[in-house]
């Protein structure tokens, strides 16, 4: 699956287009690349502390054996801040795109004055006969009040 990975990214259209993010694909390529340098690391320092003496060996195998998995303990929670990052970022570029409902402020009020404009055209249209009656006790007329705006008095001086 690795070498699967590696060869999809090197050879596909995601390196070069910049509308996909490869990060996260990139994270597990980067922690086997990271769990095998804190392998490398292990092994050259066994060798270099058993160069010096035997005592300072047997220190180095404590401190593999206590460093080594606090390193991998760090990579790990590194890559998952890495792709917890990507998905917040995946995440609200979604709800941007699905809350964004038009394009300018200028459609939605253009849309709304259409709206109440064919209200008040199927308002006239409705003949009295299919109207209700003003004593159904189930839906009550609705009365309709024209807001206007309040009239400004000039500045005092």
């Amino acid at each position: 699956m690795f070498w699967d990975d590696l060869r999809r990214l090197l050879a596909g259209p995601q390196l070069y287009r910049l509308e996909s993010l490869i990060t996260e694909r990139l994270v597990p390529i980067l922690f086997a690349f990271g769990l095998a340098a804190i392998g490398l690391w292990a092994i050259d320092h066994l060798v270099a502390s058993f160069a010096l003496s035997f005592s300072q060996g047997l220190w180095g195998i404590l401190e593999i054996i206590v460093l080594g998995p606090l390193m991998a303990m760090a990579l790990r929670i590194a890559c998952e801040f890495v792709l917890v990052f990507f998905k917040a970022n995946e995440m609200a570029v979604q709800a941007v795109t699905r809350n964004r409902g038009r394009d300018t402020l200028l459609d939605e009020v253009s849309d709304a004055i259409h709206d109440l404009a064919e209200e008040d055209i199927e308002a006239e249209e409705t003949p009295p006969e299919t109207a209700r009656p003003a004593t159904d006790p189930v839906d009550p007329p609705i009365k309709r009040t024209v807001r206007r705006p309040p009239r400004r008095s000039p500045p005092t001086p």
